[in-house]
């Protein structure tokens, strides 16, 4: 009988620093989620100019050499946060489940009226005034609005080939909007609900 030659241990060398990879790139994913919550958290609580690195970076429990490894600049960073706001607010959007359409307005309206709202709001702000910052600003909130018009449309079962019908869902984000601004500076929640139950009534007869 031959001898049988071993199997080769390169494979298993390479699954062993695969493995060994894997916790270093889970750090560094929980790290960057951390920064990006604290980037939200901070412009909802102090606005865009209180909303440093470092102070971004305290409130994740990391290091500003940290933050700045994973955004080099403060526009990065930000623009990440509301990156990933967008992204909460979508994937809140899709993962409403079917049903009428007073509760899909009501979802509508508490997408703009809580805190991802407030934050992407200071960053509007923000990029008002800073050149750097408006471009990507401008682009993300556009990518956004599609999405969220596109998403709205599903959940509303709204026709967009009948005329008008596409005016009446911008114009209940549109509302929606103008409910998160009203919310900025006090409770408007009492006020809210009675719109709220019109324009849901609005939209039931527009729609059908």
């Amino acid at each position: 009988m031959g001898v049988v030659t071993p199997p080769n241990d390169t494979p298993h060398a390479g699954t062993a620093a695969g493995a060994a990879k894997s916790p270093k790139q889970d750090r560094s994913r929980a790290t960057r989620q951390r920064l990006l919550e604290a980037a939200v958290a901070c412009l909802a609580v102090h606005g865009w100019a209180g909303s440093t690195v470092q102070v971004v970076a305290e409130r994740a429990g990391v290091s500003r050499g940290a933050a700045q490894h994973h955004f080099p600049t403060r526009e990065d960073l930000f623009t990440g946060a509301v990156e990933y706001v967008a992204e909460e607010r979508s994937a809140a959007l899709r993962a409403l489940p079917v049903q009428g359409r007073a509760e899909v307005v009501a979802a509508l309206v508490d997408l703009y009226t809580g805190p991802l709202f407030r934050a992407a709001l200071q960053l509007w702000v923000a990029a008002s005034n800073e050149p750097q910052l408006r471009p990507r600003v401008t682009e993300l909130e556009a990518r956004v609005g599609r999405e969220t018009h596109r998403i709205a449309v599903a959940l509303l079962g709204a026709d967009e080939t009948r005329p008008g019908v596409r005016e009446t869902v911008q114009g209940l984000l549109d509302m929606a909007r103008g409910l998160g601004l009203a919310n900025v500076l006090t409770d408007d929640t009492a006020r809210r609900r009675r719109v709220v139950a019109q324009w849901a009534a609005l939209v039931e007869s527009a729609l059908d």
